[in-house]
């Protein structure tokens, strides 16, 4: 599997990114790769950690990284207080456009061409 477009820490062998951990070496085919809602599941992580050939300096290094940067679900969070509520905005009224041609008593092969721009 391709790394994620999203790269937020990356190691000799190890990537944080908008997916999970993921392996740098693309031969793998992302068999070694965690994804972000198992980073918190402890024997996961040891059955990566335990693989032949890791790194565990670089593992241990995106291990931290990703977890710092992917919190535990709220679900997850047994002592977490209930978010309060968001009032939604109120939309603003649309603006119409003005679009004048003053193309009068012109020939239109003088007009200088023009294109809408949004």
């Amino acid at each position: 599997m391709a790394l994620h477009r999203d790269i937020f820490w990356i190691g000799r062998q190890w990537a944080v990114t908008g997916s999970g951990i993921q392996a740098v070496d693309q031969r793998l085919r992302g068999v070694l790769d965690i994804e972000i809602a198992r980073l918190w599941d402890d024997a996961h992580v040891q059955s990566r950690r335990a693989k032949p050939g890791v790194n565990l300096e670089d593992f241990d290094k995106a291990l931290a990284t990703a977890r710092a940067r992917f919190p535990r679900e709220p679900a997850q969070l047994a002592d977490a207080p209930p978010a309060p509520a968001a009032r939604p905005l109120p939309t603003p009224a649309p603006v119409p456009l003005a679009f004048v041609l003053r193309a009068e008593g012109k020939l239109a092969r003088f007009l200088p061409q023009w294109r809408v721009r949004r």
